[in-house]
């Protein structure tokens, strides 16, 4: 008995030092490495932090930059949907930002723009391609995505966050998934659902009711910022979306087209808000595709 037990506890322990040398010779199962919690600026006393996923053997790749959704108020940067695109050999930074419920439009801009400025800034340290930075987002995160590529040089929006004020901000793409794009007229083209939701976090956003913060409503519209000089823009919105009216997609794309800016449209047919499709593997591949053309080296 004491020779059989000895035999079990010696066979066991083989296979759990053969176990844990197999487990240690397997590659890692993820196609990027993540640098976590990098702080690119302090407000308030704040410290503002980013997560960095770099593809693995991809010499100096593209950045994309990524803005969670959450209606301005709540998410952070661990919600991100787009991973998918890192084994298209792009680098992926996704951001956190002050949210309504810690500070009014614009703070939420200023940082982000804070965050490209610090990316640049140091893009030998962490080694991805400062020439080549697009940024996507999804829901309110995809509205703050088409602001920051149409708003490169605009005062009131590039704010003072960082320390980096003297490196640009701009990004040479933009990908909105099911954002907004005119605060102005959102309302009047949402579903009672839509005006039940968008209301509230608008008047949190902007510090009281939209019919009393126009103004601010207009800074914030993407639609009133579009010039010749604005990046290549994809949309993805779903036509049966009944929080953000599939009209503000409509509405940028329209304005691009009047620029003669470079602009992909791409409906999905009986899409609601952020379902899954919206990231399957026809979408980011659509999405990768769209990317590697205007994020080609020689830009």
């Amino acid at each position: 008995m004491r020779l059989l037990r000895s035999a079990v506890i010696g066979s066991t322990s083989a296979l759990l030092s053969f176990a844990l040398c197999a487990s240690a010779q397997q590659p890692d199962a993820t196609p990027y490495t993540k640098i976590s919690d990098i702080a690119y600026a302090v407000v308030d006393g704040r410290e503002l932090g980013l997560d960095l996923y770099m593809p693995r053997d991809v010499d100096n790749p593209p950045l994309l930059v990524w803005i969670h959704g959450g209606r301005w108020l709540y998410r952070t940067k661990d919600d991100i949907n787009t991973l998918a695109l890192v084994e298209e050999g792009f680098a992926i930074a996704s951001v956190d930002f002050r949210l309504s419920v810690d500070a009014p439009f614009p703070a939420q801009i200023h940082d982000i723009k804070a965050a490209i400025r610090f990316l640049r800034a140091n893009a030998e340290t962490y080694g991805y391609d400062a020439t080549r930075i697009g940024v996507h987002g999804r829901s309110s995160g995809g509205h703050l995505t088409s602001l920051v590529g149409v708003t490169n040089g605009v005062k009131a929006l590039e704010g003072e966050v960082g320390s980096h004020l003297d490196v640009s901000s701009d990004v040479q793409a933009a990908v909105s998934y099911f954002g907004a794009s005119n605060l102005t007229t959102i309302m009047d083209q949402s579903t009672p659902f839509g005006v039940m939701l968008r209301g509230p976090a608008l008047a949190l956003l902007f510090g009281g009711p939209l019919e009393s913060t126009k103004d601010l409503a207009e800074l914030a519209s993407p639609v009133f910022h579009v010039d010749s000089n604005d990046p290549p823009l994809l949309l993805l919105h779903g036509d049966q979306d009944p929080q953000m009216p599939i009209n503000q997609a409509h509405e940028l794309h329209g304005v691009y087209k009047a620029h003669g800016l470079p602009v992909q449209f791409e409906v999905v047919h009986g899409a609601k808000h952020g379902t899954p499709e919206f990231f399957d593997a026809e979408r980011t591949a659509l999405v990768a595709a769209f990317l590697k053309e205007h994020l080609r080296r020689e830009h």
